[in-house]
């Protein structure tokens, strides 16, 4: 049942990202011969109007064929006006972004719909944001403790800069070189300024760098409320969390192009249904936030510049607009052909990775 709600939630996002393609492409006057989800062999298929609407046997991807575009054959081109080769470069990019725009949309209301529900503090999403900057412990020999900081003290300003949640207070720490002065407010109502003396410590981050980092050696207090937002704020809060995990995903395809981080890392498609049918038996709460951050994955690496992407047909276009004249089919077919080298590449070593990760 995981595993079936895990490509149920695949597909569900599929559908909408080529939804976002088929409604720009209709919009400006392009006939779509095929709407499928799925690859391979047709299992259902239902003619409506000049679309034929399909489901086909391989449930892990899909595509709206357009009239005048093929990504398995760049040279399959029409120059009747309905077509998508007789529309003008900027037509192109908009239908092109609409696809990667439909997942940004549906994160952003997944994210909505967890505010409205209520959330427990969780690594699932930017939640230092939401914390209170109030200390709940000190490491050993920590720097904050022997300044005079205390359990239970809420900290306001870190050299003169306003302090509103708890992931402030490390971002604020490394903008200095210099003894840090802060300004706390104790339980009893007490206003007390510290100096604190930060230590250099090596770490890991997120992405299992090794980075030198300063830190006073604290910890939040943690709540064990759930969080909840009116509407208005749960609209700030699925912008906020969607620019995160954007910018988080775009992070790390920069570590992997650059090698910062290992191709081992790289997960398939194996470890997307796992990770979602794990997430699955975790509850509503834990499927929403996993949905919300593989449609924000999907909207992300479409955009990549790689041809076949939807991000290396925006570049051939944005070329078009820029030189006033389209890329020859040559050199079309050819970049085409490695773009799809590059993502089969890419596919087989996630879906190695993966095997290797499920065999221990």
């Amino acid at each position: 049942m995981s595993i079936f709600i895990a490509l149920l939630v695949l597909s569900f996002l599929i559908f909408f990202h080529e939804l976002g393609h088929f409604l720009m492409a209709r919009f400006f006057g392009v006939r779509v011969d095929v709407f499928s989800i799925g690859f391979g062999k047709k299992v259902f298929s239902k003619q409506i109007g000049d679309t034929q609407w399909s489901v086909s046997l391989i449930p892990l991807g899909g595509y709206v064929k357009m009239k005048g575009q093929d990504d398995s054959n760049p040279l399959d081109v029409n120059y009747d006006s309905d077509s998508y080769t007789t529309k003008k470069p900027w037509q192109k990019i908009f239908i092109l972004l609409a696809g990667p725009l439909a997942n940004f949309l549906v994160a952003f209301i997944l994210y909505f719909g967890i505010s409205q529900i209520g959330t427990y503090l969780s690594p699932l999403f930017n939640y230092g944001h939401y914390m209170s900057a109030t200390v709940g412990e000190f490491s050993k020999e920590s720097p904050a403790k022997l300044a005079g900081l205390k359990v239970g003290d809420k900290i306001l300003k870190i050299n003169n800069t306003k302090i509103e949640n708890w992931d402030e207070i490390g971002k604020t720490i490394q903008k200095y070189n210099s003894d840090l002065k802060f300004s706390v407010l104790r339980e009893n109502g007490k206003r007390v300024e510290l100096t604190i003396k930060p230590i250099i410590k090596e770490q890991k981050n997120r992405f299992g760098e090794d980075i030198k980092r300063k830190i006073i050696g604290i910890a939040p207090k943690v709540s064990e409320e759930k969080l909840s937002f009116s509407p208005i704020e749960g609209l700030v809060f699925a912008y906020n969390e969607t620019i995160y995990a954007s910018t988080l995903i775009f992070k790390s395809v920069q570590k992997l192009i650059t090698g910062s981080v290992p191709a081992n890392q790289l997960g398939g498609v194996i470890s997307i249904v796992d990770i979602t049918a794990k997430a699955s038996q975790s509850g509503l709460v834990a499927l929403l936030f996993f949905t919300a951050l593989i449609s924000v994955n999907l909207g992300v690496l479409n955009l990549l510049p790689i041809p076949a992407l939807d991000g290396g047909h925006i570049m051939f276009n944005i070329y078009e607009m820029i030189s006033g004249k389209a890329p020859s089919e040559k050199v079309m077919y050819r970049l085409t052909i490695v773009g799809w080298g590059i993502l089969l590449s890419l596919m087989l070593l996630g879906i190695y990775n993966d095997i290797n990760r499920l065999l221990g």
